[in-house]
């Protein structure tokens, strides 16, 4: 069964392009790295500083060899330094699921 990772991050407002584009260098590498099956950058759209990124990975051990990676540790210290709270991280699995995509 799948993980989903999910990440909440607040950052300081001034900090939020220096954030995306520390994401924008590094998605490719997440998304291609061994068991990532998906990665997603999420804004809300009424608190401006609030970032979520959500990950889907084939198990917990390719999150777990990913999170002892070097590329996280890179990407992790850069990001965890814009930071105005602490992040919020937890794992999923779905227990239902539905992914439907309608022709247009």
């Amino acid at each position: 069964m799948h993980l989903i990772r999910v990440v909440i991050m607040s950052f300081h407002p001034d900090k939020t392009e220096a954030f995306e584009k520390i994401f924008s260098e590094k998605y490719q590498l997440i998304h291609s790295f061994d068991g990532c099956v998906s990665v997603r950058l999420l804004h809300d759209v009424s608190r401006p500083g609030i970032y979520v990124t959500l990950s889907e990975w084939l198990s917990e051990s390719h999150l777990e060899a990913y999170r002892k990676s070097t590329l996280f540790a890179e990407t992790w210290t850069k990001t965890k330094a814009l930071f105005n709270a602490p992040p919020q991280a937890f794992s999923l699995t779905a227990s239902h699921f539905s992914d439907k995509q309608k022709n247009k």
